[in-house]
């Protein structure tokens, strides 16, 4: 059985390879290349993987993915309709959303901007103590991502609500589900923190109808996809009061581009997309026992249903 790594992230795919083909013995890895020479290929471990994979290797069947979001493999012209996707469950990235999460929330809630500003003057003004019921947390997204940052955020005795399509039950966290439950979710969120997947139904879903719902002097935080915000919106609702401020480690355009009004916006953190990074080792090591089971033809978990995508 033979499988191509295909990564537009990795100057050297043997840094991936190696350690594959020892915990794998079975498979056979090639690296992608750029001769237009097929492998035979029954197996893709990829991450962001070039546009003509498909048309290259057609005898793929099962795809393995470097991420937890599959939305770029998805987009690929001529994938398999009956391909199995296998994304990657967490590998250490949930742990950095929380971590994220945190900071910008802490940042926010706590003054620290407002602190930095006043040391930079030399002035000591200690701010107003918070009151934690005025910092209402939604998290948007209760998969093993979502369900980690809301799970941290209460521990830290914020009240924090989580949204899903179907919902989740998590201890401390306020449970919404599903389309009609949407806006008293969002009513009752100061800080709206995004983790969603980007789907169909997901993209678009940070603009003015939404973020207007929110409490008074909202705040987002978006870890997600940058196809998520409609950057316009955010902007207009920044500028009328509704809302205080934003971190945004995600964009449409990555890199950001140069003059983007987002850049000097002092209302808006900005981070170049490191909420979370699959750590390698890791990463190597979930890919290895997700692979060993499908050439034992076991259950897979992290398996992407095609109709949903996520």
């Amino acid at each position: 059985m033979k499988a191509v790594f295909a990564s537009a992230h990795d100057a050297d795919p043997q840094a991936w390879i190696d350690p594959l083909q020892a915990a794998v013995p079975e498979v056979a890895f090639h690296a992608w290349n750029d001769t237009g020479k097929a492998v035979g290929a029954e197996i893709a471990v990829v991450w962001n993987p070039p546009p003509d994979l498909f048309s290259r290797e057609p005898g793929i069947k099962a795809i393995f993915n470097l991420g937890a979001g599959v939305d770029a493999l998805l987009r690929l012209p001529g994938l398999p309709a009956d391909a199995v996707i296998v994304r990657l469950e967490d590998a250490g990235m949930a742990v950095q959303m929380a971590e994220y999460a945190a900071y910008a929330l802490v940042r926010a809630s706590r003054s620290f901007d407002d602190y930095q500003r006043l040391q930079q003057q030399e002035r000591w003004e200690p701010r107003p103590d918070i009151r934690r019921a005025d910092w209402t947390v939604g998290v948007l997204g209760m998969g093993v991502m979502g369900a980690r940052v809301a799970s941290a955020l209460a521990a830290l005795d914020y009240p924090v609500a989580g949204w899903s399509r179907t919902g989740k039950d998590i201890p401390g966290v306020q449970k919404f589900a599903g389309q009609q439950a949407f806006p008293a979710f969002l009513a009752r969120t100061r800080v709206l923190i995004n983790t969603l997947p980007l789907t169909d139904g997901t993209r678009d879903i940070l603009c003015r109808a939404t973020l207007r719902q929110l409490r008074p002097d909202a705040y987002l935080i978006n870890m997600g996809r940058g196809e998520h915000l409609v950057e316009e919106d955010l902007s207009a609702l920044l500028d009328s009061g509704h809302m205080r401020g934003a971190t945004l480690d995600v964009f449409r355009q990555e890199p950001l581009p140069a003059g983007h009004p987002f850049w000097r916006d002092p209302r808006i953190t900005i981070t170049p997309h490191v909420a979370a990074a699959s750590l390698r080792e890791e990463t190597i090591t979930q890919t290895a026992d997700k692979l060993r089971r499908y050439v034992r033809g076991e259950t897979l978990s992290g398996v992407v249903p095609l109709d949903r995508g996520y």
